[in-house]
C-alpha cells in the first residue's frame, strides 16, 4: 500500500466522521427543538380547554343567577297574599342573607380542613 492512499483514506475517514458528528448535532438540535413546539402546543390546547370551561361556567352562573332572582321575585309575590310587599321582601332578603352566610361558613370550614398545618 502507497502511503499516501492510506493518509487520504484516514483523512476521508476523518471528514466522515465530523460530517457524521454535524449531522447527529443537527438532528439532536431538530429534535429537541420539535419537543419544544409540541409542549408548547399542548399548553395552548389545555388553555383553549381551560378558557372554554370557564366560559360556559360563567355562562352557567349568570343563567343560574337571573333564574335565582326570578324564583325571589315570585317569592315575594307569592308571599305579599300573607303580608305586605315590604314584609314579604325582606324576609325572603333575610331568609337569602342566612342561607349564603351558612353556606360561606361551610365552605370554610372545609377549606381550613384542606389547609394543612406549619
Amino acid at each position: 500500500m502507497n502511503i499516501n492512499a492510506v493518509n487520504k483514506e484516514l483523512t476521508t475517514q476523518r471528514e466522515s466522521f465530523t460530517e457524521l458528528l454535524r449531522q447527529l448535532a443537527s438532528n439532536s438540535a431538530a429534535v429537541v427543538h420539535d419537543e419544544i413546539e409540541l409542549v408548547i402546543q399542548g399548553v395552548r390546547e389545555r388553555v383553549r380547554a381551560f378558557r372554554s370551561g370557564v366560559l360556559t361556567v360563567a355562562t352557567g352562573a349568570a343563567v343560574g343567577f337571573a333564574a335565582l332572582m326570578s324564583l325571589c321575585v315570585a317569592l315575594i309575590i307569592g308571599l305579599t297574599s300573607f303580608m305586605t310587599p315590604v314584609i314579604a321582601a325582606l324576609v325572603t332578603g333575610v331568609t337569602l342573607a342566612f342561607i349564603g352566610v351558612a353556606i360561606v361558613f361551610i365552605g370554610f370550614r372545609q377549606l381550613k380542613k384542606s389547609i394543612p398545618e406549619k
